[in-house]
């Protein structure tokens, strides 16, 4: 085996690790959770709201792998540059699936779900923007961001209207704190991505000095 053979093999199995399979498995959850908030879609084969919960158990499933995989890859030290990206990709494609289908169902306003939509993609956007100079990690408040939305997510699936009346008050009241801190945060990654470029446009800058005769 070649050095670069070896190398590839060494990338190849630090991709394949348990926390990057369960990201993965996270980003396969998606089309099922859209599948089951279908069956249950009013004027379609609804079963007394069986999908729905079938939906909000597939989504508390795929929240879970998110803090699984955390936890497994700072604990066994397996933090990846492949997981640092995909991590909060499966989450945005978790997350803005859940939206759009809240909002296509009429459950959630299309504004709530294009302001976070709009920020967590452009925030991704950023990502790749400024990867020549470095990965942005997930911060604390991106992190918080996320256990909020989710929660709100999960008060919008879960079918419990009927039971807890104002369950969906409460859903609404939640999804209104994740947005205020969704937006609190992407002003916070915008600065950083401006702080990493501007950083890495210097060391640039003083590698070029350095290797001038």
């Amino acid at each position: 085996m070649t050095s670069s053979d070896a190398k590839s093999a060494g990338s190849a199995s630090r991709i394949w690790n348990l926390p990057n399979i369960l990201t993965m498995l996270r980003i396969v959850l998606v089309p099922f959770f859209v599948w089951f908030l279908l069956r249950d879609a009013p004027g379609l084969d609804s079963q007394n709201g069986v999908w729905r919960w079938v939906a909000a158990a597939t989504f508390a499933v795929a929240i879970y792998t998110d803090k699984l995989d955390g936890d497994i890859a700072r604990s066994r030290g397996l933090v990846t540059d492949f997981g640092k990206i995909a991590d909060p990709i499966a989450d945005k494609l978790l997350i803005g699936s859940a939206l759009v289908m809240l909002s296509l169902l009429q459950e959630l306003p299309w504004w709530v779900t294009v302001l976070i939509l709009v920020r967590e993609w452009g925030i991704t956007a950023l990502r790749f923007f400024v990867i020549r100079y470095g990965v942005i990690p997930a911060s604390r408040g991106g992190k918080l961001k996320t256990v909020v939305q989710t929660a709100a997510i999960f008060l919008y699936v879960v079918p419990l209207g009927a039971l807890v009346p104002w369950l969906g008050v409460v859903a609404f009241a939640v999804m209104m704190v994740a947005l205020a801190i969704t937006v609190w945060t992407g002003g916070e990654y915008v600065i950083e991505a401006l702080k990493l470029r501007a950083s890495g446009i210097r060391a640039q800058h003083q590698q070029t000095q350095e290797g001038k005769p």
